[in-house]
């Protein structure tokens, strides 16, 4: 029966949180966007400490149930353990093994030191949610947009516009290369040996490993009863059953209750840990190591949280259009609700949350090795609409702060510049405005080129006090493939709220 209740609600868990990276209405965001807020990392980002306390006294009182449960990548990895054991003879195909220590710590202290660093490239590459944020984003979501298109075109043809025509492309070569190496790691490791990733790669685990030794329910097993049968050991994703010594290493136990759906002989029990017996009270077999490790996960966990309190293709008469390319800025671009670069890059997991929820097609994954896989933004394909806060709405990891429209129309993320070489007036003779006329703010004006000669074309020029950065004047501008006008970021925005 336990096993059965952990199914339906990782199941549960699962489809929404893989929703919200594939559901480009927002429908799922306004309903489920919790599901990104409760996990582990997001949450220490965005100090957000009710759900850190939560998450740990979960642990403490029930094991890492948030593995098994609420982390997404924990319960991809069991759907394709699953499917691997649904091969012929290959239901009971896991060993017991020990724990690799070294493997580990060692990825552990890599990962507090780069958070602690502000190299949130290489924390984003071990986080779990991360990881599987960018799988759906960059490998699954295209399958599913090409659907929706094929949707959209049988209902075209049978006469109804239910569905809306997404455009599938990639945004970031780079990020779409670590997302499908990504996948490929974790299939195998988890075609082969269950929950290998969880306990020997993911920090997450690892922390949450120390204080689920001192869980207060656990599964354990009644020598009296128990057959040495070896079963239950045999279907353990985690390896961390020994029969020989009728005991668990609780550190790697994810709490999935296939072992104790597997006993023919009532041996295995989950139960609080004042019913266990003396001999298995301890979670470490009666040494102190566990209390060394409970002291080193306090010790890390506060250093952790306390370091962080830091397009169309063709026009309408069919001719082809020159698409646009990204100029080279000076300053990167974050949203509105970002503060700062600083600020933004320090608290940004990388996951692509607000990368697949942006309805215009702004935020890309970052190439920088600086910034590797992190959102930016850029407008070839649309510009950040004074209306939309989207991003700030999604963001689990404080990354991007909440705001308002009212409040995102007076924050200056970046100003415009123009390259009067490229613009249109001067290299074709032509009139355009076009910048002009489309800016929200105001901050574009149209002046003669020859200030004495009142019949002259005239070009845009910028008045940066009043521009915000939201990057109409360079997604409507005419010139290709660069834009005559484009949007330079700001280190720190400028908020005259």
């Amino acid at each position: 029966m336990l096993r059965k209740i952990r199914i339906v609600l990782a199941a549960v868990a699962f489809v929404l949180c893989t929703l919200l990276f594939l559901d480009f209405s927002g429908f799922m965001t306004h309903w489920a966007g919790w599901m990104a807020k409760i996990q582990f990392l997001p949450a220490v980002l965005a100090l957000n400490f009710g759900v850190v306390i939560v998450l740990l006294l979960l642990t403490l009182l029930f094991g890492r149930l948030y593995c098994s449960v609420i982390c997404p990548l924990g319960v991809f990895q069991d759907g394709i353990s699953w499917l691997s054991g649904r091969r012929k003879g290959k239901s009971a195909r896991f060993r017991k093994s020990g724990e690799k220590k070294w493997l580990r710590y060692g990825l552990l202290v890599v990962f507090i030191i780069a958070l602690v660093a502000g190299v949130n490239v290489i924390a984003s590459l071990l986080a779990p949610y991360s990881s599987y944020g960018r799988i759906v984003q960059n490998i699954f979501a295209p399958v599913w947009d090409w659907g929706n298109n094929l949707g959209a075109l049988i209902s075209e043809k049978a006469g109804g516009y239910g569905f809306a025509h997404k455009e599938v492309w990639i945004r970031s070569l780079p990020t779409f290369i670590i997302a499908a190496a990504t996948l490929v790691l974790i299939f195998v490791l988890a075609w082969k040996n269950g929950r290998t990733y969880c306990n020997t790669i993911c920090p997450v685990g690892t922390v949450l490993s120390f204080f689920s030794r001192f869980a207060i329910f656990r599964p354990v097993i009644d020598s009296s009863k128990c057959k040495d049968c070896h079963l239950c050991e045999h279907k353990c994703k985690a390896s961390c059953i020994d029969i020989e010594n009728h005991s668990v290493d609780y550190s790697r136990c994810v709490d999935c209750f296939d072992c104790i759906d597997s006993c023919k002989f009532g041996a295995m029990h989950y139960k609080p840990v004042w019913k266990c017996g003396s001999k298995k009270a301890s979670p470490d077999g009666g040494n102190d190591a566990g209390r060394r490790a409970f002291l080193v996960s306090g010790v890390i966990a506060a250093t952790g949280l306390a370091v962080k309190a830091q397009e169309k293709k063709v026009d309408g008469g069919y001719a082809a259009v020159t698409g646009k390319k990204a100029p080279e800025r000076t300053q990167p671009l974050v949203p509105a609700g970002a503060v700062s670069l600083k600020h933004f890059h320090q608290h940004c997991t990388a996951c692509q949350l607000c990368v697949s929820q942006c309805p215009n097609d702004v935020l890309r994954p970052s190439s920088s090795l600086e910034r590797l896989m992190q959102p930016e933004m850029s407008y070839e394909k649309g510009w950040c609409r004074p209306e939309c806060t989207k991003c700030s709405e999604v963001c689990p990891a404080g990354a991007i702060l909440e705001i308002t429209p009212e409040e995102k129309t007076a924050i200056h993320v970046g100003t415009a510049s123009v390259d009067y070489d490229l613009c249109v007036v001067n290299r074709d003779g032509v009139s355009c405005g076009n910048c002009a006329r489309h800016c929200p703010a105001g901050a574009i004006s149209m002046v003669h080129k020859d200030p004495e000669d009142k019949d002259s074309l005239r070009i845009p020029t910028v008045m940066e006090d009043r521009c915000i950065g939201c990057g109409a004047c360079e997604y409507l501008c005419p010139s290709r493939p660069y834009s005559a006008i484009h949007v330079n970021g700001r280190i720190e925005h400028i908020d005259n709220r």
